[in-house]
């Protein structure tokens, strides 16, 4: 028998009254095991009113009251992290570690939150004209709204919510309806830690809901994780509404390799951040540049490790990778490695065949390596969000470095070499957001911001740390002038302020 998931709004768990439900699969064995309410535009309406209803009060809330509160769910979350985990792995795949991994990262932002009176302190300047005092202070803004991605269902709304809480608005969030169950998991735990009803709300669905949060007049901003497409028509619609927006895209994440790398180290790493979480990460690296001579024994040495990957469910402990999170994007991916030698690339890995015994209907795929990839081959061009890594050969830096460039993507990219000059060169000159020097997956900690740059990002903040506090607040400047009992009458001037 299947289990529902229903909204979480005002508080409590509202069933779906759409009539509309979407499915959930165990990705490891096909099986639909849950059923997801997909809600009208009327039931967003319903959390958007319930969040603003809140923020009569919320948003009055002191800063130890709400830091009080992150703090308890911050316990809360960790005590349940093999929980949430769980259910990660069931509806997405993963495997059980990096689910942990997962819930682990989210913890970063919510410790960044617990320390949120830091980051809202103002300004003041005194005496800047004859007792006048100057203040700048940062507010909330109201009702916001996270629209969140399949591949990270725990980690990525508490990239934004947490902050935006913490800052004294309500929260509108609508998960990825592919796996639904980790933010429902995590409304209870907030309403546990004493978290006031309808400050936090979940909404699932599909593009009913989220047009209705991007033109809803009480969403003030809106935050999205997702494809570079879906990014562009969020920022575009939103920003159309009159809302903030930081909508975070795709990305093609290159990793150059110069001759002088410690190459069983550029190995390691290029599997690792190629095949982790089955490649359905938006900070994978998909494109290794061999510069050089290096390629021959680069590619050998991916292939070795890659090889040696196991792959099964994601429940299984002796797991390395799990399966793909449904079976058009498994069948997606495999399209680019079914295609690539006609495109030119020399095919070293071909996992579109791959099993596991006793679930023969998951959603599996292998790992696929290609080499001597053309920029022409779509496998190149497009994200493929899978266990698919390219390797792609140049002679020089400089032809690397105007390769990587010269993608619409800027996310994140890495640098492989023991020349500090190289690095420091790379760091200046390469376009993207994120860049890791002999650190193939350069994901910020939580107090610097990410973000890329390019067709990666729509919007002028990026998300978490310093970006994502100015992102959920607004500035407010107060000039200030007490007259001391001595003062003459002024009189009336009607020409500038006078500041002396």
């Amino acid at each position: 028998m299947t289990k529902t998931v229903n909204h979480w709004i005002g508080g409590k768990t509202v069933e779906g009254a759409s009539g509309t439900h979407g499915p959930v699969t165990n990705p490891a064995t096909g099986e639909v095991t849950t059923k997801v309410a997909f809600a009208s535009a009327d039931e967003v309406d319903a959390a958007v009113a319930a969040a603003k209803e809140a923020y009569l009060t919320w948003g009055q809330s002191s800063l130890a009251q709400r830091t009080s509160i992150l703090f308890k769910f911050r316990a809360l979350l960790d005590a349940n992290r093999d929980a949430i985990a769980e259910l990660i792995t069931a509806e997405h795949g993963k495997v059980h570690s990096d689910a942990l991994g997962e819930v682990a990262r989210g913890l970063e932002i919510v410790d960044l939150a617990c320390g949120i009176n830091v980051q809202l302190k103002g300004e003041l300047s005194t005496q800047v004209a004859s007792r006048v005092d100057v203040s700048s202070i940062r507010q909330p803004l109201g009702v916001v709204a996270g629209i969140t991605p399949f591949n990270f269902p725990a980690m990525v709304p508490m990239w934004m919510f947490p902050i935006a809480i913490a800052c004294g608005n309500t929260f509108v969030l609508k998960p990825s309806e592919k796996d639904p169950s980790a933010s429902i998991k995590i409304a209870e735990l907030l309403s546990e830690a004493g978290l006031p009803d309808g400050v936090f709300n979940v909404v699932h669905g599909d593009k009913v809901a989220v047009d209705r949060l991007l033109e809803h007049p009480d969403v003030k901003a809106v935050s999205f994780v997702g494809s570079t497409p879906i990014a562009r028509y969020i920022h575009t619609t939103a920003s159309a509404n009159g809302k903030r927006v930081q909508a975070l895209g795709g990305a093609k994440n290159h990793m150059l390799v110069l001759p002088d790398a410690d190459l069983d180290a550029a190995a390691d790493a290029a599997v690792s951040a190629a095949y982790g979480s089955a490649g359905e990460r938006c900070m994978a690296i998909s494109a290794v540049v061999a510069v050089g001579s290096i390629g021959d024994e680069l590619v050998e040495k991916i292939r070795e490790r890659a090889e040696k990957i196991k792959i099964g469910p994601g429940d299984d402990p002796t797991s390395e990778m799990g399966p793909l999170i449904t079976k058009v994007h498994r069948d997606k991916v495999a399209s680019y490695v079914e295609g690539a030698a006609a495109e030119g690339c020399e095919v070293v890995l071909d996992g579109t065949g791959h099993t596991v015994d006793g679930f023969e209907n998951g959603h599996w795929i292998g790992i696929s390596l290609l080499d001597k990839v053309p920029t022409s081959a779509k496998a190149y061009q497009d994200e493929i969000f899978g266990p698919v890594l390219t390797v792609l050969r140049t002679e020089t830096y400089e032809e690397a470095l105007d390769l990587i460039n010269a993608s619409p993507f800027g996310n994140g990219t890495a640098i492989f070499t023991r020349d500090g000059g190289a690095a420091r060169r790379f760091q200046l000159e390469v376009e993207a957001g994120m860049v890791g020097i002999n650190v193939p997956i350069p994901v910020p900690v939580g107090y610097h911001s990410f973000g890329g740059w390019k067709d990666s990002l729509f919007g002028d903040h990026h998300i978490y740390g310093n970006d994502g506090t100015h992102f959920y607040t607004r500035g407010k400047v107060v000039t200030t002038r007490w007259p001391d009992p001595a003062d003459a009458p002024a009189g009336v001037d009607l020409g500038f302020p006078r500041n002396h």
